[in-house]
């Protein structure tokens, strides 16, 4: 009986942290471009102090691309930064289905957009979106969880 509670007891503390991380934009992610419908790049958003974050771990390039293209167009810090290891989204709070109240950069062209984020389809996808002034005038990305 002394084993079957152990278990038990090991089972919930390690499944406590993946069970938050499952209902929280926190993880893997893989974006895929709005317009060609093909992956772009794995983004890994974490948490911390209630912000969240997203820094670019991996592009998928077509054949010939440089390998580690710099973001020639930001400016900034980030001017002529690699863009892996680019943190591309930040300041991003809880507030209520969605967080809100950050930034995403789009390394292609340099320019920074006020985001929200929330997850969609039982937390296996998260509607992304940028835009300048009001969430009406912009664009949105789905991105799916990686495993």
């Amino acid at each position: 009986m002394k084993k079957i509670s152990l278990l038990v007891l090991l089972f919930s503390l390690v499944a406590v942290p993946f069970a938050h991380a499952e209902d929280t934009p926190v993880g893997l992610w893989k974006n895929i471009d709005d317009k060609t419908g093909k992956p772009k790049a794995l983004i890994r958003i974490t948490e911390s102090n209630g912000e969240l974050q997203g820094k670019i771990e991996k592009l998928f390039l077509d054949d010939g691309a440089d390998k580690n293209p710099k973001c020639d167009k930001c400016e900034g810090i980030n001017k002529d930064q690699p863009v892996i290891g680019m943190t591309i989204l930040y300041g991003l709070k809880k507030d209520n289905d969605e967080y809100n109240g950050g930034k995403i950069i789009d390394p292609a062209n340099g320019k920074v957009y006020s985001s929200k984020l929330t997850l969609i389809d039982n937390n296996k996808k998260l509607n992304v979106r940028g835009y300048i002034g009001t969430p009406f005038l912009g664009r949105s990305q789905t991105w799916i969880r990686e495993q």
